[in-house]
């Protein structure tokens, strides 16, 4: 053991300061390296909870990186003003050669303080729409929806934003203030149809089947009061009536969660389908784009526009 321990004085004694720091340095690198690895693992052995995991999985990460950086900090660093001093030259250095990535950590530190946005909410930037499953020093990371899939569905494919869209580009949260989204579907029937008789029965087919979340949604809105100026005089389910060149446009409005649109959308179609299959309901039609052939007396045919 002695023999071992001249043997490092006597390497260690030959080496320059600098040497000896890049050493010093290398050897701590390594060793939270290590840290982390076995940190992260019994993370993953004790805690079943996959948002808890992820929760304590990054505190450790950032921990770690910043015992990492002071200490990297500390060997350099031979006296306070010498750290100052380095700590300036530091900070001059990587606002020049690093630009982005530095308001990259700006932007990270936002969302950490200011929460606009937590891993599992939907949120969009710029034309970027998805579940947040990930936020890091550089990036954060969305499931993306929508795009060429319908009703916001998600496609699969993982995208990666850089923090720094948090300060250029607009930031819309489907979960913060509300758990909830207005969701619409249009109904067009004919002229001829007994659009109240079809409003009514519209109105009775969301008051049954659209989702109960009204009570629910009146006390977040009390609760969200307090922080958003936000006003809603009615979040019950309601249906509008519009008059279209086609027929009488009904649009069916109610409140569901983000996820769950395409699923209730779905199911009210469904259902209104049925009501209008019904043999009762004869006088309730869909309207749609259609054409009249008029025979004049010299035998032309003439065309006319939509029904």
């Amino acid at each position: 053991m002695n023999t071992i321990i001249e043997w490092f004085q006597r390497f260690f004694g030959g080496l320059t300061e600098i040497e000896n720091k890049v050493i010093t340095t290398i050897v701590l690198i390594i060793l939270l390296w290590a840290i982390q690895r076995i940190v992260t693992r019994s993370i993953m052995k004790l805690q079943s909870d996959l948002a808890m995991r992820y929760t304590w999985r990054k505190s450790a990460n950032y921990t770690i990186y910043l015992v990492g950086m002071i200490g990297v900090a500390l060997v350099w660093a031979n006296s306070f003003g010498d750290f100052a001093t380095y700590l300036g030259l530091l900070s001059a250095g990587l606002a020049i050669a690093f630009q982005d990535p530095i308001v990259n950590m700006a932007g990270w530190y936002f969302i950490l303080l200011q929460k606009p946005f937590k891993v599992g909410d939907r949120i969009q930037v710029e034309n970027q729409i998805g579940d947040v499953v990930d936020i890091n020093l550089f990036q954060f990371s969305i499931v993306e929806v929508g795009n060429w899939v319908g009703d916001e569905q998600s496609t699969g494919r993982i995208i990666h934003i850089p923090n720094s869209k948090i300060f250029k580009a607009p930031l819309a949260n489907y979960n913060e203030g509300l758990d909830y989204i207005w969701n619409e579907i249009q109904v067009l029937v004919t002229f001829e149809s007994d659009w109240k008789k079809c409003k009514r029965i519209l109105q009775e087919t969301l008051n049954e089947h659209a989702p109960k979340v009204s009570e629910h949604a009146k006390k977040e809105l009390q609760s969200a009061s307090g922080q958003y100026l936000i006003y809603y005089h009615k979040v019950t389910p309601i249906v509008y009536t519009k008059v279209e060149a086609s027929g009488v446009l009904l649009t069916m409005r109610y409140l569901c969660e983000p996820k769950r649109r395409r699923n209730t959308t779905s199911y009210l179609w469904e259902k209104i389908l049925d009501h209008f299959n019904d043999p009762k309901n004869g006088d309730m039609d869909f309207a749609y784009p259609t054409r009249r052939a008029v025979t004049t007396g010299d035998g032309v045919k003439a065309g006319t526009g939509n029904d």
